[in-house]
């Protein structure tokens, strides 16, 4: 007896999405890893920041640019991106350096220091700020003279103006003249 063999047909279905294509900064084009480009699943590496006496433990993609790094640090600092110079192994690193090419890796520590050029704006800026203050304050003292005199002056014009009779118009006369005297 012959087997009949029978041949099952499988459907297959296909997911058809589209592929996020990324380059690497050697050059290479590569497929993304992971969701459809929304970076979560890019793996994360921890820097230790020291900036003075303030230490910061920052999390970033490893794949991030010193820039990127930046960025995260002017929220924790308060200086801007511009203002911030960043040194790992004592070398002062390019806001389009990868990290992760430059060797920056997990518990990596790198140095942030503020811009000398920018520090020396900040100080003129306060300086500036100290003499509009000193103007201010100098302005508000001729101001409060000027208020308590106005107070005495209507003292005695109202005083003045209680002795000349009213009603009749060369008293008016006589009360401009009192008022400028």
């Amino acid at each position: 007896m012959r087997k009949s063999a029978s041949k099952s047909t499988e459907t297959r279905e296909f997911n058809y999405r589209e592929i996020d294509w990324e380059l690497r900064p050697g050059g290479m084009l590569v497929q993304k890893m992971g969701g459809v480009g929304d970076g979560s699943s890019r793996p994360m590496i921890k820097i230790k920041v020291s900036h003075g006496l303030c230490h910061y433990d920052i999390a970033v993609p490893a794949q991030s640019t010193f820039g990127d790094l930046k960025k995260v640090l002017a929220h924790e600092t308060g200086l801007e991106s511009k203002e911030q110079r960043l040194l790992f192994k004592g070398k002062e690193k390019e806001d389009d350096e990868y990290l992760h090419m430059v060797g920056v890796s997990d518990m990596s520590k790198v140095i942030l220091f503020e811009d000398p050029a920018s520090k020396a704006r900040k100080l003129e800026e306060m300086k500036r700020n100290q003499d509009s203050l000193k103007a201010y304050e100098a302005v508000a003292r001729v101001r409060a003279e000027v208020d308590g005199l106005c107070e005495k002056v209507s003292f005695h014009v109202e005083i003045k103006v209680r002795a000349v009779p009213d009603g009749k118009p060369e008293n008016l006369l006589v009360m401009n003249v009192l008022m400028i005297s």
